[in-house]
């Protein structure tokens, strides 16, 4: 796989800024925190990338957290699509999404788009920051999309914690869980109530796909640094999950600018499989590659 592969998922700012203004381009600013909900849409007013609209993960990224679910929940289809009719999407748009830098926010608008099966969107690599860093100007006004009639579609490629655990119990899917090494190990937990991993899942923390400048690694680095977790695996047998099925997609993203397609998402991810206290739970750092 070539340098093009990545191309395919991932712009960078100068292809970007040549293309602001074009008619179909649709730019989404999806920064976010965790700890501070509100901070993504207020960094979004104080200033973005000029014609982005501002797309937030609990609003228009996720559906309400119900007591079954993990805490970001895909949206409803429906909900989705009007979400998309807002920004002006249509079947010609191109589109490119962006957050803070990592990405991860920025590759759950992605994945959501590609698996409604739209093909033509890519992730900024390395944000907002590498805008900022290369002396670009930002703009504080919003725009304002004509809105467009979206169909709403399912999508497709997630599966849930019933087939997960099914699956899991086959031995006929690979699990890999995007969270930090320590939050895998069940150490350091902040964010959910119950600390460890799902038995059987491997860990690749997100943050891996990425070198020291915070831009995704080329491809035949995230290919290295991935083949011990994929030797022997088809992309169909291969999960991705996190905390809350967001930086999940980011490893989805990964795996795609190497050319690996197929990989499905455990949406719910952990959050969502330690509302059954019944569900097996598993805690230190060993895993088997």
């Amino acid at each position: 796989m070539s340098q093009s592969t990545a191309a395919a998922v991932l712009v960078d700012v100068a292809t970007l800024d040549a293309l602001l203004g074009a008619p179909h381009l649709v730019i989404l600013d999806c920064r976010f925190d965790l700890a501070r909900p509100d901070w993504g849409e207020a960094g979004y007013r104080g200033g973005h990338i000029p014609g982005a609209c501002h797309a937030d993960l609990n609003r228009d990224l996720s559906s309400p957290v119900t007591a079954t679910t993990g805490r970001h929940p895909l949206p409803d289809p429906a909900a989705f699509a009007a979400t998309l009719g807002r920004w002006g999407f249509t079947a010609d748009s191109e589109v490119v999404c962006y957050d803070q830098g990592h990405g991860a926010y920025a590759a759950r608008a992605w994945w959501l788009l590609r698996a409604r099966g739209h093909r033509n969107v890519r992730v900024l690599d390395g944000g907002l920051a590498a805008w900022v860093a290369s002396g670009r100007a930002l703009q504080t006004t919003s725009p304002t999309p004509r809105p467009t009639q979206v169909a709403p579609r399912t999508f497709d490629g997630a599966v849930d914690t019933g087939q997960v655990l099914a699956a899991l119990q086959a031995g006929i899917i690979r699990l890999v869980d995007a969270r930090g090494a320590d939050r895998y190990a069940g150490e350091n937990e902040t964010i959910d109530p119950v600390a460890g991993h799902v038995p059987g899942a491997l860990n690749h923390p997100f943050t891996l796909n990425l070198g020291p400048d915070g831009r995704f690694l080329a491809p035949a680095q995230l290919r290295a640094a991935w083949a011990p977790l994929l030797a022997g695996a088809e992309p169909g047998q291969l999960v991705m999950m996190c905390g809350s099925g967001v930086t999940a997609c980011h490893n989805l993203l990964a795996l795609a600018a190497t050319g690996v397609e197929g990989a499905r998402l455990y949406a719910g991810s952990f959050s969502e499989w330690i509302r059954d206290p019944a569900r097996p739970v598993a805690t230190g750092a060993k895993q088997d590659t």
